[in-house]
C-alpha cells in the first residue's frame, strides 16, 4: 500500500496551513489501527487537504492513495474515506459559477474539475462497496454512486436492486436518498426514480423506509405527494416512536416483515410513472451519514429512530412553499413526547417563518408552549425563535410573560467576551410592547453594567416604559465621561431617546459637552438624536446646538443641524450646513444631508436642483434618498415615483423604505403603477429579503413592515404608518 507515496513532491505542495509535507503521514494515519489516530487523520485531512471544501495540488495527489485505502477491506473506518473522496470529487461548477471566476480563482476550478475527473475516474469501485460487509462503507457508497458516477442508469438500477436484500435499515435508508439525488441531477431519470419511492413510500412498507421515500418525492417530485401527506408523516411518526427502544442508535436487522415487505418491491416500476420534475436542486440536502456514524455529545442515545430529524428536514425543504402543509406537520411535531423531535421542530419553525409569509398564530402558540417545559434546552431554543418573531410572536405573550417572570437568572446574559445582554424571552415579551417586561428592563438598569440592547428593548415598548425614564436618568448622570462612556451610555441614550424623556436634558447636555476623544463622536451623534427626538422641549439646548453647529469639532455638521432643527425649527441657520453636506466626500454623510433636507419640506426647496443632480448618481441608496428628498421639498410626486419603483424593481432592500413614502403619500390609486407593485408584492409568498444561506435577525421584522405599509398604502391613508 501506499507504493510511490515518498516518490511524491509534497513539501513543493501547500494545503490551508502551510507546506503539505505532513500529508502522507495523515494518509498513513487512515489505514492506522488505532481509531483515535484515524480519527486526527481524517481531522486533518478535512481540516487543512480539503479545508471548507477547497482542492488544493496536494488534495489531487492524494486521491490515488485515498482510492487504495477504500478498497482494502482490511482498513477500517471506510466509509468515512468514501465520504471524503465523494466531497473532493463532487464539487460542480455551473455556467453561473464559471462566469463569476476572476484570474486568481482560475486556478482553484481547474484543482475542482481535475478533483471531479480523477474521482469519477474511479467511482467504479463503489459499486463493489454496495455489497461490502463493513455496513458504514455500504452506507456512504449510494451517494457516492449518485453524485460521481458517469452512468446514472446503472446507478439507479443497483439502487433498485440492492434494497431487498440489504440488511441494514440505515442503509436503506441511504439507498433512498441517493435515488433522490439521481432524480434532481439527471431529468432523465427523474420519472423513474420518481416512481420507485413513490411505491416505497405507499403502505405496507417500514415506517422508516416510507418517511425517506415521501422526504425524496418531496424534493424531487413534489406533484407525487399524496395529497394528505402530513396526515401520512404524522402517522408514520407516530410508529416511529411507538418501535422499541435501541441501545446507541443502532438499527437491528430487518424483521421477517420489514423484509418481505421491502423484498416486494419490483427492480423496476412500472411504466407511466409521474413526469419528470425540474431537475435542480434547489436547497442542498442534509445527508444521513454524519448523523448515523454516532450521537453526538448530550444526545439522547436511546432514541429509537436517531435518523428521523434528517428525514424531516429533507422532506421541508422538498416542501419549499406549501406553507400551510409544512406549518401543520411542524405543529404535530412541536406536540411530540419526543424532546429531540420538538427541538428540530423548533428550529425548522424558525426557518419556515424566515423564509416564507404564512398564518403562524397555532405554530407560534405551540412554540410558547415549549417555554414552561423543565428541560432548558428546549425553553431556550424556543426563546430565541420568539424573539426573531417580534410581532408575530403575540400568540405566545403569556407563555413568554411566564417565563420572565418564573426565571428572574435569565433576565440579563453576561458573556465571557462583551458587554451582557437581555435575555431572549425579555426581548421577545419587549419586542411585544407587553408591559410585563418593565421588571426585567427595571433590574436591568439597575446592574453595573448595563446591557448593552436594554435601550432598543424600550424603544419597542414606547410610552408603556415611561416608568423607566427616571431610572435612565440617574443611570446616565453616573456614567463618567472616560473612554469606555459610549458603552455606558449609549443605550441609555437610546432609551430616552424612545421615550422624549425631556427631563434627561441636563444629563444629555453633560455627555454632548464632555464626550471623550475615544469613540467620542458616536457618543455625540447618540446625544445629538436624543435631543432630536425632545424636540422643542430642549430649548435650552439651542445656544448649545448653534455653538456646534458653527464648529461641529468631532460632531456631525448634519447631525447638530437636524437636531437644531427639530429643538428650534431655524430653517435658516441649518440649510446652509445641510447643502455644503451634499458635497461630502463619503456617500453615508451625502445620505444624511439629503435625508435632514427632505425633513425640512418645503423650506428647502432651493436645494431641488441639487437633488436632482443627486438622481444620477452611482450609488443606489443615495439616489432613492434624493428621490424621496426631492418629492418632500417640491411637493411633486411626478419626478420620484418612477425612480422609487425602479428601484423597487432593481434591489428589493429597498421596498420597505419605498412602501412607506408611498404609504405616507396616498398615491398609489386603483390601477396605478404603484398599486400594482404593491398589490403583487402582497400575493408573494416568499419575504422580500429571504436569503439562501443566511439571514438577519430583524428579517421578519421587516418583511412585515412591507407588508403593513403596503396595506396601508393601497387603503390610501397616510400618515408615519406601523412601527412593527
Amino acid at each position: 500500500m501506499f507504493a510511490g507515496i515518498d516518490e511524491v513532491d509534497w513539501a513543493s505542495m501547500e494545503h490551508a496551513y502551510g507546506p503539505a509535507d505532513d500529508v502522507p503521514a495523515m494518509l498513513r494515519g487512515l489505514a492506522s489501527a488505532d481509531p483515535a489516530e484515524r480519527e486526527t487523520a481524517l481531522d486533518g485531512m478535512y481540516g487543512a487537504v480539503h479545508h471548507q471544501g477547497d482542492v488544493y495540488a496536494c488534495t489531487l495527489a492524494s486521491i490515488p492513495f485515498l482510492f487504495e485505502l477504500v478498497a482494502d477491506p482490511g482498513i477500517q473506518d471506510r466509509g468515512s474515506i468514501v465520504e471524503l473522496l465523494t466531497s473532493i470529487g463532487g464539487i460542480d461548477l455551473d455556467e453561473d459559477d464559471e462566469e463569476e471566476i476572476d484570474e486568481e480563482e482560475i486556478e482553484g476550478a481547474a484543482n475542482y474539475a481535475m478533483a471531479a475527473t480523477a474521482v469519477t475516474a474511479g467511482a467504479g469501485i463503489f459499486f463493489e462497496l454496495m455489497a461490502d460487509e463493513d455496513p458504514g462503507v455500504r452506507l456512504s457508497a449510494p451517494l457516492a454512486l449518485a453524485a460521481l458516477h458517469g452512468r446514472p442508469d446503472r446507478v439507479l438500477a443497483l439502487l433498485r436492486e440492492r434494497m431487498p436484500i440489504e440488511p441494514a435499515e440505515e442503509v436503506r435508508l441511504a439507498l433512498v436518498e441517493a435515488a433522490g439525488r439521481v432524480a434532481l441531477r439527471h431529468g432523465s431519470l427523474a420519472g423513474q426514480a420518481a416512481a420507485w419511492l413513490s411505491r416505497l413510500a405507499g403502505e405496507g412498507f417500514p415506517p422508516g423506509l416510507r418517511l425517506a421515500a415521501l422526504a425524496q418525492l418531496a424534493r424531487c417530485a413534489p406533484d407525487a405527494l399524496p395529497g394528505d401527506v402530513v396526515r401520512v408523516v404524522t402517522g408514520l411518526l407516530r410508529q416511529l416512536r411507538s418501535k422499541p427502544v435501541r441501545r446507541g442508535g443502532t438499527a437491528p436487522a430487518a424483521d421477517a416483515q420489514q423484509a418481505e415487505a421491502v423484498g416486494g418491491v419490483e427492480a423496476y416500476p412500472d411504466p407511466g410513472g409521474p413526469g419528470e420534475p425540474p431537475a435542480e436542486e434547489r436547497s442542498a440536502p442534509v445527508t444521513l451519514v454524519g448523523q448515523l456514524r454516532g450521537p453526538s455529545d448530550g444526545e439522547d442515545t436511546e432514541h429509537p429512530a436517531p435518523w428521523t430529524a434528517d428525514l424531516l428536514r429533507t422532506l421541508h425543504v422538498g416542501l419549499d412553499d406549501r406553507v400551510a402543509e409544512r406549518t401543520a406537520l411542524l405543529a404535530d411535531q412541536l406536540r411530540s413526547p419526543d424532546r429531540r423531535q420538538r427541538i428540530d421542530a423548533l428550529r425548522m419553525s424558525s426557518g419556515l417563518v424566515r423564509v416564507w409569509r404564512g398564518s403562524y398564530g397555532e405554530l407560534v402558540r405551540l412554540v410558547g408552549e415549549q417555554l414552561a417545559t423543565p428541560d432548558p434546552q428546549l425553553a431556550e431554543a424556543a426563546s430565541h425563535v420568539l424573539e426573531d418573531l417580534f410581532g408575530l410572536a403575540a400568540p405566545a405573550a403569556d407563555a413568554l410573560a411566564a417565563r420572565v417572570a418564573a426565571d428572574p437568572g435569565a433576565w440579563v446574559k453576561d458573556w465571557s467576551s462583551g458587554p451582557p445582554g437581555l435575555g431572549s424571552a425579555v426581548k421577545a415579551l419587549a419586542r411585544l410592547g407587553d408591559a410585563r417586561s418593565l421588571p426585567a428592563l427595571a433590574a436591568a438598569l439597575e446592574r453595573p453594567e448595563v446591557p448593552h440592547d436594554v435601550g432598543f428593548a424600550i424603544g419597542f415598548l414606547g410610552t408603556t416604559a415611561n416608568p423607566l425614564a427616571e431610572a435612565l436618568c440617574r443611570r446616565l448622570g453616573e456614567v463618567p465621561l472616560d473612554g469606555r462612556a459610549h458603552d455606558r451610555a449609549g443605550p441609555l441614550l437610546t432609551g430616552l431617546a424612545a421615550l422624549r424623556a425631556q427631563e434627561a436634558l441636563p444629563e444629555v447636555l453633560r455627555i454632548l459637552r464632555g464626550a471623550p476623544a475615544h469613540r467620542g463622536e458616536w457618543l455625540r451623534t447618540a446625544a445629538l438624536r436624543a435631543l432630536a427626538a425632545f424636540g422643542p422641549a430642549a430649548h435650552g439646548a439651542v445656544p448649545e446646538l448653534r455653538t456646534l453647529l458653527r464648529s461641529p469639532g468631532s460632531a456631525s455638521a448634519t447631525e447638530v443641524a437636524q437636531a437644531l432643527w427639530a429643538v428650534d425649527g431655524d430653517a435658516d441657520a441649518v440649510l446652509p450646513v445641510l447643502i455644503e453636506g451634499l458635497q461630502a466626500e463619503r456617500v453615508h454623510e451625502r445620505r444624511s444631508a439629503v435625508n435632514a433636507l427632505g425633513g425640512l419640506g418645503a423650506r428647502a426647496e432651493v436645494t431641488a436642483p441639487r437633488l436632482r443632480a443627486l438622481l444620477r448618481h452611482e450609488d443606489p441608496w443615495l439616489r432613492l434618498d434624493a428621490a424621496i428628498a426631492l418629492w418632500d421639498v417640491t411637493g411633486r410626486a411626478d419626478e420620484s415615483v418612477p425612480l422609487l419603483l425602479a428601484a423597487w424593481e432593481a434591489n428589493r432592500h429597498s421596498r420597505v423604505r419605498v412602501a412607506e413614502r408611498l404609504a405616507q403619500s396616498g398615491v398609489a390609486g386603483a390601477g396605478s403603477e404603484p398599486a400594482r407593485a404593491l398589490r403583487a408584492e402582497l400575493a408573494s409568498v416568499r419575504r422580500h429579503n429571504a436569503m439562501d444561506g443566511g439571514y438577519g435577525s430583524h428579517d421578519t421584522y421587516e418583511d412585515e413592515k412591507l407588508l403593513a405599509f403596503c396595506r396601508q398604502a393601497l387603503r390610501g391613508g397616510t400618515g408615519k404608518g406601523p412601527a412593527t
